[in-house]
């Protein structure tokens, strides 16, 4: 079923959709961190993760993962995935889950695509019966720990992303639902 807001509507992606939408995560991914990364590794990043037969598309294919993508016409302009916990929480509570990935495209910033897509993922945990969420998040990316801060997630951890020869810092955060 889709749900509809204004001039975006929101589903579950199709498999017929499933290539647009990893060419939509890459370009946010790429605007977002492209600047902080050496070239050739991002760019292997960018196939492993994005490019056919790469993590995101083993997710589309998991039934343990859930999505909802905003749509745009019939371009997707955002998403969010909820999975089984992945993030190296410490003591989590069992069923826990994870809002692994939240990307909207930089034009939709500030049209409430992140709120309805957020606000999907919580009730998602929440139908789970999932006790609470986690999410990570870089850590300097203060704009995201503001958003999340208002949906009342807060940090219990630390974590690192690497990417070629760069180790990043990222923040654990939970939600108890």
């Amino acid at each position: 079923m889709a749900l509809r807001s204004n001039e975006i509507t929101y589903s579950a992606p199709e498999v017929g959709e499933h290539a647009a939408l990893r060419a939509m995560a890459r370009e946010s991914f790429a605007a977002t961190f492209g600047a902080r990364y050496d070239a050739g590794p991002f760019g292997e990043f960018l196939d492993e993760t994005y490019g056919p037969g790469g993590s995101m598309d083993r997710d589309l294919g998991n039934p343990d993962v859930r999505w909802l993508v905003a749509f745009h016409r019939s371009a997707p302009v955002g998403y969010a995935k909820v999975t089984p916990l992945r993030a190296p929480a410490v003591d989590p509570a069992p069923g826990a889950v994870e809002l692994q990935q939240i990307y909207v495209l930089a034009e939709w910033h500030g049209r409430g695509v992140a709120v309805e897509l957020v606000e999907w993922a919580l009730r998602t945990a929440v139908a789970r019966r999932a006790p609470e969420i986690y999410l990570t998040v870089f850590d300097h990316n203060e704009r995201a720990k503001r958003f999340y801060r208002r949906y009342g997630f807060a940090e219990v951890g630390r974590c690192t992303f690497t990417l070629g020869d760069r180790v990043d810092d990222d923040r654990i955060w939970r939600r108890e639902l």
